[in-house]
């Protein structure tokens, strides 16, 4: 049996049907990715599951568990469920141990003692032991999401609900967050995952899910639906996204193909040359930097680097990930006579720079 199952479903608002007949199957430990335009009913096919939207029709099962049948104990079923949102949702007035203990004292029968030891466990995985008595409006974006996740987790939820968790997130805090998502796929946790961040969607999910049309327009693994779309609305939503990607194995690689091929991937999308230019420059400084941080040697070098341009909102990412020892090159003093390309790093990206470590693996992004 499926941890959840969803037959039928129908939900309109008025006149205007947002879905429509929506079916599917998610597996215990199963990792779903949700995308689609703004408005195609991602959102409410989300908040159905959960009842915060009531279907006009249709049968969602959680666990075995029909939460949509008449006299169904709504409440009870929706524990197994964890929603994380837009927005943190924290109680202002309480700090962050109380808003993390007050559901499961409340509602799970758990004593005071026992609530404070199991969030002092998450928020050890989550780096945020010393946030424990601190008030919301004293953390940042990025720390009160990871601390809404962690609040959502405090329940042992069956699945957790994702509804775009980065996007009222300042660009460089939306890395945190993801790195801790990510952390949570090897607990093996079963999430639906409602995101803009193309390249996560592809990183995390086992299966991604297309929303058009009122409903699932087409569904597949991450390689199928990024790389290899088969509807014509997919097909036109990924190719606002474009994708350049290049691998480096030795110290000595060959910049000047890479310089190359970042020039004909600006020319073929429209980039202006002054970013072309700043993309080279980028790439460039930022590699250099994790050889020379990392590999000391110049043996066994692991780095991939990319460049994703959107073509809906112009957004343009520099994504490296590099093998080896932890290593943030952005944590060097500026104005280092050996650290100059950092310091102009963080000028042409004024600030918007995330380095995250995870599995022995440096991850960097820069939003230009």
């Amino acid at each position: 049996m499926s941890l959840i199952e969803v037959h039928n479903l129908c939900k309109s608002f008025g006149s205007l049907s947002v879905l429509h007949d929506v079916s599917l199957n998610i597996d215990e430990g199963e990792r779903i990715a949700i995308i689609g335009g703004s408005g195609c009913g991602k959102s409410v096919f989300l908040r159905s599951l959960a009842l915060l939207e009531r279907p006009d029709s249709g049968h969602v099962f959680i666990d075995g568990e029909e939460i949509t049948a008449p006299g169904a104990e709504v409440n009870r079923i929706r524990r197994k469920m964890g929603m994380v949102y837009q927005k943190f949702y924290l109680f202002s007035h309480m700090n962050v141990m109380d808003n993390l203990c007050l559901a499961p004292v409340k509602l799970a029968g758990m004593t005071r003692k026992e609530a404070e030891e199991h969030a002092m466990e998450w928020l050890s995985k989550v780096g945020l032991t010393s946030k424990a008595h601190s008030m919301p409006d004293k953390l940042s974006g990025g720390q009160q999401q990871r601390i809404a996740i962690c609040r959502s987790l405090m329940m042992n939820p069956k699945v957790l609900l994702f509804d775009e968790p980065t996007s009222a997130l300042d660009p460089t805090m939306v890395g945190e967050v993801l790195a801790m998502i990510r952390m949570l796929t090897k607990h093996n946790m079963t999430m639906i995952i409602v995101t803009h961040e193309m390249n996560f969607a592809r990183e995390v999910a086992d299966r991604v899910l297309f929303f058009a049309d009122r409903g699932i327009y087409e569904q597949g693994s991450p390689s199928e639906i990024f790389d290899n779309p088969k509807g014509e609305k997919t097909i036109a939503f990924i190719r606002k996204l474009k994708y350049f990607s290049y691998e480096i194995r030795q110290k000595d690689f060959d910049l000047l193909e890479m310089q190359g091929m970042i020039h004909n991937f600006s020319e073929k999308y429209g980039l202006a040359p002054s970013l072309s230019y700043r993309l080279e420059l980028c790439c460039e400084e930022l590699i250099y930097e994790m050889i020379s941080g990392c590999y000391p040697d110049g043996q066994n070098v692991n780095i991939d680097i990319g460049i994703s341009y959107s073509e809906a909102d112009g957004s343009t990412v520099i994504n490296l990930s590099c093998a080896g020892k932890k290593f943030n090159p952005f944590s060097l003093p500026e104005d280092d006579d050996v650290h100059l390309g950092i310091t102009m790093l963080n000028r042409i990206a004024n600030g918007r720079i995330t380095h995250n470590y995870s599995d022995g693996v440096n991850t960097i992004d820069i939003l230009l």
